[in-house]
């Protein structure tokens, strides 16, 4: 089992920085591919970013790329999503995600264990 806690969420303008850090608990860390989704209101919930059990591979959804950076601390079981040039259609609630194995889905039901969100506003 594993349990996810985002943070870092707040209002930023356009062009700014946050960074979103997801602590987990229950000691499976290693062993699970990570990532992030989100969910702007009225729209679907998609998949942003994510990065393999060892750290070394990442993905990202076409319109993050450049922007957002993930990584991972196995040591302290945290991962983080480092987003800048922030723009107002990232607005949205951001959710880590966890997925035993080496691969994580794109699709949020293919995941292992969810964390609460945490929402993101970027005005403009």
């Amino acid at each position: 089992q594993v349990q996810l806690v985002e943070s870092g969420g707040g209002l930023v303008q356009a062009g700014g920085s946050l960074r979103l850090a997801c602590a987990t608990s229950g000691g499976a860390f290693s062993r699970c591919s990570m990532g992030w989704f989100r969910q702007a209101p009225g729209r679907e919930r998609e998949f942003v970013a994510s990065i393999t059990r060892s750290g070394i591979t990442t993905y990202y959804r076409d319109s993050v790329k450049g922007r957002f950076t993930i990584s991972r601390d196995n040591a302290k079981t945290t991962v983080h999503l480092q987003m800048n040039s922030l723009k107002p259609e990232d607005t949205a609630v951001y959710y880590c995600a966890a997925k035993q194995g080496a691969a994580f889905s794109t699709v949020w039901d293919e995941s292992d264990y969810w964390g609460q969100g945490t929402q993101v506003t970027v005005s403009s």
